[in-house]
């Protein structure tokens, strides 16, 4: 085989994997799945319809507190690593993969539209952006908010020489008032209780069906354009 041929099947295998990689990736497979809806008004759902919808994240109950920045919101994810050196080499090690999410309302112009999201068995897909980080390492101490949070995980942020470990930690979080797309089954329901601030009788919800899950994002690409933009 001519030594032309084999750099060419690398360079197709180098690309076939990488392409691979961009299509199975959580933000371009919901993106892609939302390109495909368009948006809908709250008011105009219709039951049993998969639809698309823009609006402002709100609490039901008490909201959950990000670990790290204390913010309040609906959803988080954190990630906490951790460098292992290997002789030679190094790599990054997982030692925290949290997410909490709790049941929450879209709000669009006045009207609300209630989100149940299930974590067991899993319900939806979402992509949030990370947008709080933190780390540490050999001549860098972390911050005394970092410290306090390793602290809650029971992770020691220095060695046996009292060097600190190199540690590094990424939130993402749909904070309360956060401008999000969500998508999913429509099921319009009766409310047994009053809601806050709420003077309808009546709710949209979405719902997962078979295997069409909820799809949650706070990717600005999944956004509606603002006019004038």
């Amino acid at each position: 085989m001519k030594e032309s041929t084999v750099i060419i099947i690398i360079i197709s295998v180098v690309a076939i994997i990488i392409f691979l990689i961009y299509y199975f990736n959580p933000k371009t497979i919901i993106l892609r799945r939302l390109k495909k809806l368009r948006f809908s008004k709250i008011g105009s759902l219709q039951n049993h319809h998969y639809s698309k919808v823009e609006g402002n994240a709100l609490n039901v109950n008490q909201p959950l507190i990000a670990p790290l920045s204390q913010r309040e919101c609906v959803f988080y994810q954190i990630v906490i690593e951790k460098k292992v050196n290997s002789g030679k080499n190094s790599h990054w090690k997982t030692i925290v993969d949290e997410e909490k999410i709790q049941d929450f309302f879209v709000e669009q112009t006045g009207e609300r539209l209630l989100i149940f999201p299930k974590q067991n068995p899993k319900n939806y897909y979402a992509y949030l952006v990370s947008d709080k980080k933190a780390n540490s390492g050999t001549f860098n101490d972390p911050t005394p908010e970092f410290q306090s949070l390793l602290n809650n995980y029971s992770i020691e942020s220095t060695g046996f020489f009292g060097f600190n470990k190199q540690l590094r930690y990424r939130e993402s979080i749909i904070e309360v008032g956060e401008r999000i797309t969500v998508a999913g089954y429509v099921k319009w329901v009766e409310l047994e209780q009053p809601v806050s601030d709420y003077n309808y009788s009546r709710v949209a919800t979405l719902v997962a069906k078979d295997k069409n899950k909820i799809l949650i994002t706070d990717a600005t690409e999944a956004l509606k354009p603002k006019h004038g933009r």
